[in-house]
Protein backbone atom coordinates (compact mmCIF):
# COMPACT_ATOMS: atom_id res chain seq x y z
CA UNK A 1 0.00 0.00 0.00
CA UNK A 2 1.47 3.38 -0.92
CA UNK A 3 1.77 6.39 1.39
CA UNK A 4 -1.23 8.17 -0.22
CA UNK A 5 -3.46 5.15 0.46
CA UNK A 6 -2.11 4.96 4.02
CA UNK A 7 -2.89 8.65 4.49
CA UNK A 8 -6.50 8.04 3.41
CA UNK A 9 -6.80 5.12 5.86
CA UNK A 10 -5.23 7.29 8.57
CA UNK A 11 -7.93 9.92 8.02
CA UNK A 12 -10.62 7.23 8.13
CA UNK A 13 -9.85 6.09 11.68
CA UNK A 14 -9.83 9.65 13.02
CA UNK A 15 -12.67 11.06 10.90
CA UNK A 16 -13.35 14.59 12.13
CA UNK A 17 -12.34 13.72 15.69
CA UNK A 18 -9.29 15.08 17.47
CA UNK A 19 -9.24 12.19 19.94
CA UNK A 20 -9.82 8.48 19.52
CA UNK A 21 -11.22 6.36 22.36
CA UNK A 22 -9.21 3.12 22.48
CA UNK A 23 -8.51 0.02 24.51
CA UNK A 24 -4.77 -0.45 25.06
CA UNK A 25 -3.14 -3.86 25.42
CA UNK A 26 0.24 -5.57 25.30
CA UNK A 27 1.64 -8.04 22.79
CA UNK A 28 5.24 -9.18 23.33
CA UNK A 29 6.17 -5.98 25.17
CA UNK A 30 4.64 -3.62 22.57
CA UNK A 31 1.62 -1.44 23.37
CA UNK A 32 -1.25 -1.68 20.91
CA UNK A 33 -4.60 0.13 20.85
CA UNK A 34 -7.87 -0.70 19.13
CA UNK A 35 -10.90 1.51 18.80
CA UNK A 36 -13.11 1.08 21.84
CA UNK A 37 -16.20 1.04 19.61
CA UNK A 38 -15.30 -2.39 18.16
CA UNK A 39 -14.65 -4.00 21.57
CA UNK A 40 -17.51 -6.21 22.74
CA UNK A 41 -15.96 -7.71 25.86
CA UNK A 42 -12.70 -8.55 27.64
CA UNK A 43 -12.52 -12.14 28.81
CA UNK A 44 -10.27 -14.21 31.00
CA UNK A 45 -8.78 -17.10 29.04
CA UNK A 46 -11.35 -19.68 28.01
CA UNK A 47 -11.08 -23.30 26.89
CA UNK A 48 -10.10 -23.37 23.21
CA UNK A 49 -10.98 -25.94 20.61
CA UNK A 50 -8.23 -26.45 18.04
CA UNK A 51 -9.50 -26.60 14.45
CA UNK A 52 -7.60 -29.27 12.48
CA UNK A 53 -6.07 -27.95 9.25
CA UNK A 54 -6.51 -24.31 10.23
CA UNK A 55 -3.84 -21.65 9.84
CA UNK A 56 -1.77 -20.78 12.95
CA UNK A 57 -3.12 -17.19 12.86
CA UNK A 58 -6.63 -18.46 13.71
CA UNK A 59 -6.06 -22.04 14.83
CA UNK A 60 -8.84 -22.38 17.38
CA UNK A 61 -12.33 -21.30 18.35
CA UNK A 62 -13.98 -20.37 21.65
CA UNK A 63 -17.53 -20.32 22.95
CA UNK A 64 -18.63 -16.70 23.43
CA UNK A 65 -22.17 -16.37 24.80
CA UNK A 66 -23.26 -19.55 23.05
CA UNK A 67 -21.62 -18.62 19.73
CA UNK A 68 -18.55 -20.25 18.27
CA UNK A 69 -16.07 -17.52 17.32
CA UNK A 70 -12.53 -17.67 15.91
CA UNK A 71 -9.64 -16.90 18.24
CA UNK A 72 -6.84 -15.00 16.49
CA UNK A 73 -3.27 -14.37 17.51
CA UNK A 74 -2.33 -11.14 15.69
CA UNK A 75 1.26 -11.53 16.90
CA UNK A 76 1.66 -13.94 13.98
CA UNK A 77 0.50 -11.28 11.48
CA UNK A 78 3.25 -9.02 12.86
CA UNK A 79 5.87 -11.79 12.79
CA UNK A 80 6.17 -11.83 16.58
CA UNK A 81 6.96 -14.88 18.68
CA UNK A 82 3.96 -16.56 20.25
CA UNK A 83 4.33 -16.54 24.01
CA UNK A 84 2.80 -18.73 26.67
CA UNK A 85 -0.33 -17.50 28.41
CA UNK A 86 0.16 -15.92 31.83
CA UNK A 87 -2.14 -14.87 34.65
CA UNK A 88 -2.44 -11.47 32.89
CA UNK A 89 -3.40 -12.90 29.46
CA UNK A 90 -6.85 -11.92 28.20
CA UNK A 91 -9.06 -12.31 25.14
CA UNK A 92 -10.53 -9.18 23.59
CA UNK A 93 -13.73 -9.91 21.68
CA UNK A 94 -14.20 -7.47 18.81
CA UNK A 95 -16.79 -7.02 16.09
CA UNK A 96 -15.58 -6.18 12.60
CA UNK A 97 -17.48 -5.86 9.36
CA UNK A 98 -16.15 -8.66 7.14
CA UNK A 99 -17.69 -8.88 3.69
CA UNK A 100 -20.48 -6.58 4.84
CA UNK A 101 -21.39 -8.89 7.74
CA UNK A 102 -20.74 -8.15 11.43
CA UNK A 103 -18.22 -10.75 12.58
CA UNK A 104 -17.14 -11.52 16.14
CA UNK A 105 -13.46 -12.39 16.62
CA UNK A 106 -11.44 -13.08 19.75
CA UNK A 107 -7.90 -11.68 19.95
CA UNK A 108 -5.30 -13.12 22.34
CA UNK A 109 -3.36 -10.54 24.35
CA UNK A 110 -0.60 -10.71 26.94
CA UNK A 111 -2.26 -8.03 29.08
CA UNK A 112 -5.08 -5.49 28.77
CA UNK A 113 -4.31 -2.04 30.15
CA UNK A 114 -7.09 0.53 29.94
CA UNK A 115 -9.64 2.43 27.91
CA UNK A 116 -8.11 5.81 27.15
CA UNK A 117 -7.99 8.47 24.47
CA UNK A 118 -5.25 9.10 21.95
CA UNK A 119 -4.68 12.53 20.44
CA UNK A 120 -4.74 12.93 16.68
CA UNK A 121 -1.94 15.50 16.93
CA UNK A 122 0.35 12.83 18.44
CA UNK A 123 -0.31 10.34 15.62
CA UNK A 124 1.87 9.63 12.62
CA UNK A 125 1.75 7.29 9.68
CA UNK A 126 4.13 4.35 10.01
CA UNK A 127 7.49 5.05 8.36
CA UNK A 128 7.82 3.69 4.83
CA UNK A 129 11.30 2.29 5.56
CA UNK A 130 12.82 0.60 8.56
CA UNK A 131 9.60 -1.02 9.80
CA UNK A 132 9.78 -4.68 10.71
CA UNK A 133 6.02 -4.98 10.18
CA UNK A 134 3.85 -4.50 7.11
CA UNK A 135 2.87 -0.82 6.96
CA UNK A 136 -0.65 -1.66 5.76
CA UNK A 137 -1.21 -3.56 9.02
CA UNK A 138 -0.75 -0.31 10.98
CA UNK A 139 -3.23 2.58 10.88
CA UNK A 140 -0.87 4.85 12.78
CA UNK A 141 1.65 5.21 15.56
CA UNK A 142 0.74 7.52 18.44
CA UNK A 143 3.34 9.09 20.71
CA UNK A 144 2.33 8.76 24.35
CA UNK A 145 4.79 9.54 27.07
CA UNK A 146 8.13 8.06 26.03
CA UNK A 147 6.66 5.29 23.89
CA UNK A 148 4.71 4.64 20.72
CA UNK A 149 1.28 3.06 20.78
CA UNK A 150 0.56 0.98 17.68
CA UNK A 151 -2.95 1.25 16.24
CA UNK A 152 -3.30 -1.85 14.03
CA UNK A 153 -5.50 -1.95 10.94
CA UNK A 154 -7.55 -4.98 11.98
CA UNK A 155 -9.56 -5.07 8.76
CA UNK A 156 -6.37 -5.24 6.68
CA UNK A 157 -4.96 -7.97 8.94
CA UNK A 158 -8.05 -10.16 8.89
CA UNK A 159 -8.80 -9.66 5.18
CA UNK A 160 -5.18 -10.46 4.29
CA UNK A 161 -5.08 -13.54 6.52
CA UNK A 162 -8.45 -14.66 5.15
CA UNK A 163 -7.21 -14.26 1.56
CA UNK A 164 -4.14 -16.34 2.38
CA UNK A 165 -6.33 -19.06 3.84
CA UNK A 166 -8.64 -19.03 0.81
CA UNK A 167 -5.66 -19.28 -1.54
CA UNK A 168 -4.06 -22.06 0.51
CA UNK A 169 -7.33 -24.01 0.68
CA UNK A 170 -7.85 -23.84 -3.02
Amino acid sequence: MNQAALAIDHQTIWGAEEELSVLTFNLNGETFAIEATVVQEILDLLPETHVPGSKPFVSSVINFRGKVIPLADIRLAFGMEVSEATIDSRIIVIELSMGGEPTLIGIRTDRVYEVTTLARTASELPPSVGMRWRADYIDCLVKRGGEFVIVPNLNAIFVSQGDRAAVANG
